[in-house]
């Protein structure tokens, strides 16, 4: 029979499972012996504090200091657990979950702590930092040390899943679930592996995201803070005008209760949820209500997008870096959970002194020739570029060009094979009509920061918000030499198909969308829509030339009676009825023609064209005699006003085609 007390057991078990925190141990043993007199540790929920609070009071125990450890701490009378420390200098009283008392900080700060003898010790732990007064008291300078807790270091959080004897398969969905949060390892290790055959495949069940929940976050005050949290969870940074967006009711208020959260953080950008809260949160909303969440999502999405449009133009990359978070979840790279003011770059426009350091960068990027490219579109476009430093120290690492062209000329196209090739691709596919430009994107890195995702986010950042505010983009291309699969992935995710695995000697690849076959309205749609599933909205458009288009406005002309007929049409997949969203594509042509027939009756130099359009085309006469006839006009006048007015409409919806519903409909002179 085993023999000992269960007590020293599980504190034997818990000693084995303790992993990290380095640097709080080592705050503690400089306090044990001669240092700060009050330690304040905080943290949300779950993430060590109590694992760390015990261990504190084995290492105060081994140096022969007599320990106390209370929950909570309040005005008691004599004798109570916390008393040892205000008679005997040599105490240790670690005091955890202090915030269970109410009104307890300043009566610890004014009353009790004062009262404390030099060389005594008290550590204090709870959710939420301390009052700043605190640290505003210059009394407490030199005796108080604030200790914020966090998850665990990779290293760290990796051994604690060794001491639970989880598999090598079940630890990468188990990190990326968890991060370092102690508490959320623990539970998700111990169901992991329970069920060994999930693999790769594992998620949390509703039983761990519901303890999770409970011990991370608690009670919510109603249903509105819930509601509110769950918004912050969904966001990548949470402002009050995000929130008022998607709760237009007591936002300012709202807002107000989440920067006060011990698991919420803030910074420059909004607020943001601790990891696992977020993950959690969002779990638990997609498996209650499902709907709720897909409006939620939509609410959020039609929010950033405008931020997106809206943007100046030095936040324009951390607008669609916010856009795309909303992706996480969906196929897509989840992105950053830092707030972006901690980035290690910093873009910049490109000056005439920073030239020599382009070619430098382009040189190590890619060779002499890569330079004399980089240096050629630095003269004919300087405007096009962007400069990435290192924030740090200030160290030039990378260039970008976003280069717009709408003619490309020989000596263009002798300078750089990548945008020769791309104009190549355009005309043999579907040239660019009147107004239109495409843009090439060009990249150059030093080698070290080549594959470097924070640098590559804020690169992709800057071309897809370029991509989504430009008025009249025909096609976009992003040349990459030798793309890691990261960044490749990454632009397949964003709907950039591989033009060419390899073009040239220097091994460049093209990325190519047409913007207007998927336009910016439907992309962002597509991007907010699981993969697999683009609902009709978000089908390809037909991209016609103007001979194309207008042979088909003249087919469809005929055919306006016929809605069957008008089926059939091309047009029905342009963008000129696309955006008739939630019509039938074969009545939204018929309304768009008849439209464009009535309005010729606001020109007074053209009514006679409308007459002769709606005789024809819109009460069905069988023959243009009868309609020449029913006019009482000579057949050669009315087949003059009808060609004219024909020819008025097709002018007309091309332009209507080219620069969408808000073009007008006849030019006034």
């Amino acid at each position: 029979m085993s023999s000992g007390l269960l007590g020293r057991r599980l504190q034997a078990a818990r000693e084995t499972a303790f992993v990290g925190r380095k640097e709080e141990l080592a705050a503690f043993q400089a306090a044990l012996y001669g240092g700060r007199s009050v330690l304040y540790v905080h943290g949300p929920g779950g993430v060590g504090k109590s694992a760390l609070l015990r261990r504190f009071a084995g290492e105060a125990a081994a140096a022969g200091r007599p320990v106390s450890l209370v929950d909570g701490l309040m005005p008691a009378p004599a004798g109570s657990e916390a008393e040892p420390v205000l008679r005997d200098a040599d105490a240790v009283l670690l005091v955890d979950n202090v915030e269970r008392v109410r009104g307890w900080e300043e009566w610890l700060r004014e009353r009790f702590l004062p009262r404390v003898p030099m060389g005594a010790l008290v550590v204090v732990a709870g959710r939420c930092p301390p009052d700043m007064r605190w640290q505003a008291d210059p009394g407490w300078a030199g005796a108080l040390e604030v200790l914020p807790l966090r998850g665990l270091r990779a290293g760290d959080a990796q051994a604690l899943l060794d001491s639970r004897g989880v598999p090598a398969g079940l630890r990468e969905p188990l990190l990326a679930f968890a991060g370092g949060h102690p508490m959320a390892l623990l539970l998700g290790a111990a169901v992991a592996v329970k069920d060994g055959g999930a693999g790769r495949r594992w998620t949390p069940n509703q039983d761990v995201v519901a303890t999770l929940l409970d011990q991370l976050v608690g009670e919510l005050p109603s249903a509105a803070h819930r509601h509110a949290l769950e918004v912050c969870a969904h966001a990548h940074m949470t402002t009050e005008d995000l929130l008022r967006a998607a709760l237009p009711d007591d936002a300012a208020a709202l807002f107000q209760w989440l920067r006060r959260l011990p698991f919420v953080e803030s910074c420059g950008l909004g607020l943001f949820p601790h990891h696992v809260v977020r993950e959690v949160v969002e779990a638990d909303l997609r498996w209650r209500d499902p709907e709720g969440y897909a409006a939620m999502n939509g609410r959020i999405h039609a929010h950033l997008a405008e931020k997106v449009r809206t943007a100046n133009d030095a936040d324009v990359p951390g607008a669609v870096v916010a856009l795309l978070y909303l992706r996480r979840g969906k196929g897509a790279p989840a992105g950053s959970h830092r707030c972006r003011e901690e980035d290690e770059f910093q873009e910049d426009v490109l000056r005439e002194e920073d030239v020599g350091t382009l070619v430098r960068v382009a040189t190590a990027a890619g060779g002499a020739a890569s330079a004399d490219c980089a240096a050629f579109w630095a003269q004919r476009q300087p405007e096009a570029f962007r400069l990435y430093r290192r924030i740090a120290t200030g160290e030039p690492v990378a260039f970008s060009a976003w280069l717009r062209l709408e003619e490309l000329d020989e000596e263009e196209s002798a300078a750089d094979p990548a945008v020769a090739a791309a104009w190549a691709h355009a005309r043999a596919t579907t040239p660019l009509r009147a107004g239109e430009h495409l843009a090439v994107g060009r990249l150059w890195a030093l080698p070290p920061y080549r594959e470097h995702s924070p640098l590559s986010e804020v690169m992709r950042g800057r071309m897809i918000a370029t991509c989504l505010r430009a008025e009249r983009l025909a096609w976009s291309y992003i040349a990459l030499r030798h793309p890691d699969q990261a960044w490749a992935e990454h632009l397949r995710q964003y709907g950039m198909r591989t033009l060419s695995e390899r073009l040239g000697e220097d091994g460049y690849t093209l990325f190519v969308h047409d913007w207007r076959a998927v336009p910016a309205q439907a992309w962002l749609e597509r991007m907010n829509h699981p993969p697999g599933g683009p609902s009709a909205a978000t089908a390809e458009l037909e991209v016609l030339s103007q001979a194309q288009f207008v042979e088909a406005v003249r087919k469809a002309l005929r055919r306006l009676s016929r809605p069957d007929a008008l089926a059939a049409s091309p047009l029905t997949r342009t963008r000129l009825v696309a955006e008739r969203a939630g019509q039938d594509p074969a009545a939204a042509l018929g309304d768009v023609l008849r439209q464009a027939i009535g309005e010729l009756r606001e020109d007074p130099r053209a009514v006679k064209f409308h007459r002769a359009l709606s005789v024809t085309f819109l009460r069905g006469t069988p023959t243009q005699a009868l309609a020449a006839e029913r006019l009482g006009l000579p057949f050669t006048t009315y087949r003059r006003h009808l060609a004219a007015g024909v020819e008025r409409v097709c002018a007309c919806l091309w332009r209507r085609e080219l620069y969408g519903d808000g073009a007008p409909a006849y030019p006034s002179t």
